[in-house]
């Protein structure tokens, strides 16, 4: 199905078959808050029909080999890739996102962890032997059930790609609640599936507000919840799951500090921060928005960074040459701008930004802001700002920038900066956080990625990913193997 046709109608995807819509939500354009189209909107009667989906779809799904669920993800991997072009452009449309990530984030990216996840299952034996001490004991793995995966809208196909190909080669069923803002883009995957033969019901695609999303955690008929966003959202989530005793996933927020060390090369440290710390115009939860910079280079990193800041490209996400787009709504400029606001009233010194750019008044752009003499006890240090807003804090030794870093809720990324690799692997030993990059930050899919504190609990990619969609029993036997 095309973008033109699916932004003409308010559609779900529900037992193998698109479906109109009762209740429509207007998906509007970043760059310019013109209408997209309509996007459906989940009603709580529409996620009992999904769940119910997946339950019936649940027992064929899960006693297939993983061979045979391999093999499909494979074709719905090919036919996502077919569309990573169309989709990319369309997330892009959505969010905001500069055309240069968005290319491989939403277009290839999700079919590459299916890709690798239809591999790594068939690797893994469904059951193991192991001795005991009056026989042996056969430990087998087995789907969890029907899964939740609630996505944002910052990395939609990625982060839904997250839920989804560890879900389905374990055997679960899915049912994938996507975004408001990005309620056309998650139908690619419908499109896909049903061009790849998943049979009804194994994913069921249903974008709602927050109304649906609540529902859908809380019904009876699911028996994982996956969720990646805000960490209030989260806490909720999690309040819920541990009453209901429901095993939860949850990827929230961060407010990861890059710590340059003072014998970084600033001029490659400069160029790394340009990603680490403005990606996706800063709507990144792993985002580098605390650099802490040694006192006695203090003056040359603010210098650097407002340098970096002043060079960028900040217009239209779909031209290739822009690094700064807006971000994903009104109502998210207005939230970073009045973080903005809030540094100005705070003391810290504004180097660079501060506002809307004067050449951009249609859309939703922030212009890319630097505050350097900021007190990591202020809100701009403390808080998940959530756009292309920079925090600098001078520190006097190692061990007070480690302490400044960890000195923060969150705990989900950060990266380490120097000339020494074994000195910044030794700062990267002592923070608090679940992922950490020297020299850089590359999310490896062979690799768990998560946080701890309060940015979250599990841990997805890498075989962790896959882990967390698996129930394990053992069952016990004397005598000697068979």
């Amino acid at each position: 199905m095309s973008v033109a046709a699916r932004a003409k109608k308010p559609l779900l995807f529900i037992e193998g078959e698109f479906r109109v819509a009762d209740k429509a939500e207007p998906v509007l354009e970043a760059a310019t808050g013109e209408l997209l189209g309509d996007g459906g909107s989940a009603t709580v009667a529409d996620i009992d029909d999904a769940v119910a989906a997946a339950r019936a779809a649940l027992p064929a799904w899960a006693s297939s080999s993983p061979d045979h669920r391999a093999g499909l993800l494979r074709a719905f991997a090919a036919a996502l890739h077919q569309r990573a072009q169309e989709t990319s452009e369309l997330v892009t449309r959505e969010n905001g996102m500069p055309m240069s990530l968005s290319a491989s984030a939403n277009g290839l990216f999700p079919a590459a962890l299916l890709g690798y996840y239809a591999k790594l299952v068939t690797a893994l034996p469904v059951e193991e032997i192991r001795p005991s001490a009056i026989g042996h004991t056969i430990v087998r793995r087995e789907p969890v059930g029907v899964v939740a995966a609630i996505v944002p809208w910052n990395y939609p196909q990625a982060l839904a790609a997250f839920k989804l190909a560890p879900a389905l080669a374990a055997g679960c069923t899915v049912v994938l609640k996507a975004s408001p803002e990005t309620a056309l883009d998650c139908l690619v995957f419908a499109d896909a599936a049903q061009q790849a033969g998943l049979p009804p019901g194994v994913l069921n695609v249903v974008p709602g507000d927050a109304e649906a999303g609540a529902h859908l955690v809380s019904h009876p008929g699911v028996d994982k919840v996956s969720f990646t966003g805000s960490t209030q959202t989260g806490r909720i989530i999690a309040e819920v799951c541990g009453r209901l005793l429901r095993p939860v996933t949850l990827e929230l927020g961060g407010k990861s500090a890059a710590i340059i060390l003072d014998d970084a090369d600033l001029d490659s440290t400069v160029a790394g921060l340009k990603s680490v710390s403005f990606i996706n115009n800063g709507q990144t939860c792993f985002l580098g928005s605390r650099i802490l910079a040694p006192r006695s280079r203090y003056a040359e990193v603010v210098e650097a960074l407002a340098g970096l800041v002043n060079g960028f490209t900040v217009g239209d996400p779909l031209d290739p040459a822009t690094d700064i787009g807006p971000v994903v709504s009104a109502r998210q400029r207005d939230r970073v701008l009045g973080f903005i606001e809030e540094g100005k009233r705070s003391g810290a010194r504004l180097i660079a930004g501060g506002g809307v750019p004067d050449d951009r008044p249609r859309g939703w752009f922030v212009a890319p802001t630097v505050f350097a003499d900021v007190d990591n006890s202020d809100r701009i240090a403390q808080e998940e700002i959530f756009g292309p807003v920079l925090a600098v804090i001078p520190y006097d030794s190692d061990d007070q920038a480690i302490a400044l870093a960890n000195d923060s809720e969150f705990g989900l990324a950060g990266t380490v900066w120097s000339a020494d690799e074994d000195r910044a692997t030794e700062v990267a030993r002592e923070l608090d956080t679940g992922t950490v990059g020297i020299n850089g930050y590359q999310l490896d899919i062979n690799a768990p990625f998560g946080g701890v504190k309060a940015s979250g609990i599990g841990r997805e990619l890498g075989p962790e990913g896959l882990d967390e969609f698996f129930a394990w029993k053992s069952i016990y036997r004397t005598g000697p193997p068979i």
